[in-house]
């Protein structure tokens, strides 16, 4: 097919918008994109999708989330509120984690992939935890990854807080998925925090871990993550892993809210990636990453959402005032340097996992895997002005259309793969069921 009549964002920091050009799909991949002239007379008789003016942009990535984060929405947390993040992982998340069954699996997986295919998030990063039902848990994902056409990449949350048989259980969900990788789907290896992680954990994931992957983990998002890797082993949590030779080109470290210098150098020694979710931060109160330092220092640092909804730019957005509140300082978080982490190092992020030179990206021979975006500016639009243009006007209404390797997910705002409204239902149907569950983990762990 052939994309006319659309302003084509190809993806690169400081990129040229291109008028007055088409873009050319042949089965998943991009193939041509040239003056609209010249396409149309070398392309005769092919389908003809008209942008009508609209922005052509790579779909989002997100580089951390949450899917079965979906039945905590609107859930009241029993008793007083907590008062810091370990009593949110005590009292919320743990006991949430615990109330998943298969079925509730499937609808949190469901509902939230087909919220991203309206906000145009077409690669998406998650990382599960459901202690009493880990088997299979991430082929139930997949399944619904694979019904919406989007991509992902997938892991189980390896933890040792529910006992060695559950530990034992998610190293061997993680590695039998890694194994059976789908065209659209990846597998990874996913660990919860070090706090929650023995050395005869760290030192089984690293026997076990294929040739060239690593993990996916959360790193020091409070300070409680570093206070036990210190008061356990005299060093800190991102120095333990790297002890235990899990850093490298395939780790992806989430949050690094309170990592220090030294460990900064280990992760851009090793080349890992650090996502960061700032609207999560915020939420649980835990504090702002050192952004601007972990750019400067040439760290790969991405975007996620941590289980919020899979609007990107609402996370863009958040990053870029977060850090100027945070130090009283309007000159933190540059928008080029949001631009960088959200679009080209996400980009790099997922090509390293799909293996698609080109994946997030709008140029001959990628992935096709774009969005529409209805937005008509009312000054001017520049590669060099983009950013700013994406955190002062666009909105996630705004997408009207997505499309996965050649393939229309959604069309003038209509979902093509997901009936939105069913899966909902599904979804509110066993809210109540998943609700009671929760309740009695949650009343559970507060008389232990």
């Amino acid at each position: 097919m052939l994309i006319v009549n659309g302003r084509i964002v190809p993806g690169g920091l400081n990129e040229d918008i291109l008028t007055g050009h088409t873009m050319r799909v042949s089965g998943e991949v991009i193939t041509h994109i040239d003056a609209s002239h010249r396409l149309v007379e070398a392309f005769p008789g092919e389908d003809v999708v008209d942008a009508n003016g609209q922005l052509v942009m790579p779909g989002a990535i997100c580089a951390h989330t949450h899917f079965y984060g979906a039945y905590a929405r609107g859930m009241a947390i029993p008793g007083e509120p907590p008062s810091d993040f370990p009593a949110i992982l005590r009292r919320l998340w743990w006991p949430l984690d615990k109330a998943l069954d298969r079925d509730a699996i499937r609808a949190s997986a469901r509902v939230m992939l087909a919220d991203a295919v309206r906000h145009g998030t077409t690669t998406l990063f998650d990382h599960h935890a459901s202690p009493n039902a880990i088997d299979g848990s991430l082929n139930v994902i997949a399944d619904a990854v694979d019904e919406a056409g989007l991509r992902a990449v997938l892991c189980y949350e390896v933890s040792d807080r529910d006992g060695r048989d559950k530990t034992e259980a998610g190293i061997a969900e993680n590695l039998r998925f890694m194994s059976a990788q789908r065209p659209r789907v990846r597998g990874t290896f996913g660990l919860h925090a070090s706090m929650t992680l023995s050395e005869d954990t760290l030192r089984s994931v690293r026997r076990l871990l294929p040739p060239g992957e690593g993990v996916h983990i959360h790193v020091a998002e409070h300070e409680a993550d570093e206070a036990a890797a210190l008061s356990a082993y005299n060093e800190r949590v991102v120095q333990r892993l790297s002890r235990h030779n899990l850093l490298n080109e395939k780790t992806i470290l989430a949050h690094c809210v309170h990592v220090d210098e030294r460990e900064c150098t280990l992760i851009e020694q090793s080349g890992a990636w650090v996502s960061h979710q700032p609207r999560s931060n915020m939420n649980n109160g835990v504090g702002a990453m050192a952004f601007d330092d972990f750019m400067r220092a040439e760290l790969k640092v991405c975007l996620g959402t941590d289980g919020f909804t899979s609007t990107m730019w609402a996370d863009w957005k958040a990053a870029y005032l977060m850090h100027k509140l945070a130090h009283r300082d309007p000159r933190r978080a540059n928008g080029a340097d949001i631009f960088q982490a959200g679009m080209v190092h996400n980009a790099r992020l997922a090509q390293n996992w799909f293996g698609h030179e080109g994946l997030g990206q709008l140029r001959a021979g990628a992935p096709a895997d774009f969005i529409f975006v209805d937005y008509h500016p009312f000054t001017p639009l520049t590669g060099g002005n983009l950013p700013w243009h994406i955190l002062f006007g666009f909105e996630p209404s705004m997408v009207t259309a997505t499309a996965v390797a050649g393939k229309f997910l959604m069309r003038d705002r209509v979902l093509l793969t997901m009936d939105e409204r069913a899966i909902a239902e599904e979804a509110l149907a066993l809210a109540p069921g998943v609700w009671d569950r929760y309740w009695m983990f949650a009343m559970r762990s507060e008389t232990e």
